[in-house]
């Protein structure tokens, strides 16, 4: 039971990044994205408009953060020293992260922006207006491939999405509003992953529990990304659900095609014609195996069932951190200027939903499954029921 990045791990990636740095004529690298800090330190906050700015030269991590963040970032021992100014704009952010690169002895640096992302109304300068700035994505990059442990973090993740999404089909019934049975299912596996893990849980998050689960229903299911209606189930309806859980920052991805009482049968044929579809990319998975191929193979196999206008999406993306990663199962990613003929191809440690929809003008049908990429095969990490029987809600 994995609940925790050990330590080793981000020495590892602090002493790759050294490794990228010294290839550079650069004194530092910064980063000014949250996840790419998180990565690197262990240091998670949430991006808004006060800036934070990470410099790694080859013997100091220093940090600029708004005051506010001090006593959160402080206990980090990957961390040297702490910048701060007061708040933004009254502060002086990208000036303060000037001043922590000049103490340094910093003159250039290699940065995965040229200043602060404008987040919610942040409107600052560029970094570059006070050193040399070339630019650099190492860290997104080094995502995405997991190791072992990180694997082991997205393991545990589907663990306890299982729970809240099988607690999500317990609670499920006509005349509930999904948006309260979602609620209750997520509320009700957070309880059970906090009683089990006690101290072993890393906090991660803010006034909810780590695990969500939940579903659309009606006819905002044919939107792949529909809200929550505002009318309780009934009978006959689908579902299109959704579960995961905060282990240490890292996500799984759980999605199932539900029916609330038995499904007449255009129900049945469209949802045996998503389950194949899927089973299409899965079986087409594997280390070696060009990204776009897979989705090719789901496109060719919608063509020749006739529903190619029903699909809407790509077949899935990678996870981890975040809940949408590169690379991306897409027709046009070998298309990418950036990618090469290895990032072309699948490779172990790589996670992957896989989660190709099939959506009409009344329904949408999509299971998604997160499945690692290993050495010689495929690792199946989410394991709730894929059949109809599995998945059909009964009085």
């Amino acid at each position: 039971m994995a609940t925790q990045l050990p330590a080793s791990e981000y020495r590892g990636r602090i002493e790759i990044c050294r490794q990228y740095l010294a290839e550079t004529a650069a004194d530092a690298a910064v980063w000014f994205d949250a996840t790419a800090i998180e990565y690197v330190t262990g240091f998670a906050h949430i991006q808004t408009e006060r800036p934070v700015a990470l410099a790694l030269t080859q013997d100091r991590i220093e940090i600029t953060v708004p005051r506010l963040e001090v006593e959160r970032v402080e206990p980090n021992e990957r961390i040297d020293a702490v910048h701060h100014y007061f708040d933004y704009p009254g502060g002086r952010p990208v000036e303060t992260a000037a001043e922590m690169l000049d103490t340094l002895g910093v003159e250039g640096v290699v940065a995965d922006s040229d200043g602060a992302p404008g987040v919610m109304g942040y409107d600052g300068p560029a970094l570059s207006e006070f050193v040399d700035v070339e630019t650099q994505s190492w860290v997104d990059r080094m995502r995405w491939e997991k190791t072992d442990a990180e694997i082991d973090c997205i393991r545990e993740s589907a663990r306890w999405a299982n729970l809240g999404h099988r607690y999500l089909a317990d609670y499920t019934e006509v005349g509930a509003h999904p948006a309260t049975v979602s609620q209750r299912a997520s509320t009700d596996a957070s309880r059970a992953m906090l009683d089990t893990l006690g101290d072993n849980y890393v906090e991660r998050v803010r006034g909810s529990g780590p695990v969500h689960a939940g579903y659309i229903s009606g006819e905002e299911t044919a939107l792949p990304h529909g809200h929550t209606p505002n009318e309780r189930l009934s009978a006959g309806d689908v579902l299109v659900t959704g579960a995961s859980a905060n282990v240490d920052g890292y996500h799984s991805e759980l999605e199932r095609t539900m029916f609330v009482g038995e499904p007449d049968d255009e129900q049945v044929h469209y949802f045996e014609l998503m389950k194949e579809a899927q089973d299409v990319a899965i079986d087409a998975l594997g280390p070696g195996v060009e990204i776009a191929y897979v989705d090719e193979q789901v496109q060719d196999f919608f063509r020749e069932q006739g529903i190619a206008d029903l699909a809407r999406h790509h077949v899935g993306h990678n996870i981890g951190l975040d809940g949408h990663e590169p690379p991306y199962i897409d027709r046009g990613w070998t298309d990418a200027d950036r990618v090469t003929d290895e990032d072309a191809e699948m490779q172990p440690g790589q996670v992957y939903t896989i989660e190709p929809g099939v959506y009409t003008e009344d329904a949408g049908y999509r299971h998604s499954d997160t499945i690692a990429i290993t050495e010689d095969g495929v690792e199946w990490l989410t394991f709730f029921p894929r059949d109809i029987e599995g998945n059909t809600i009964r009085a």
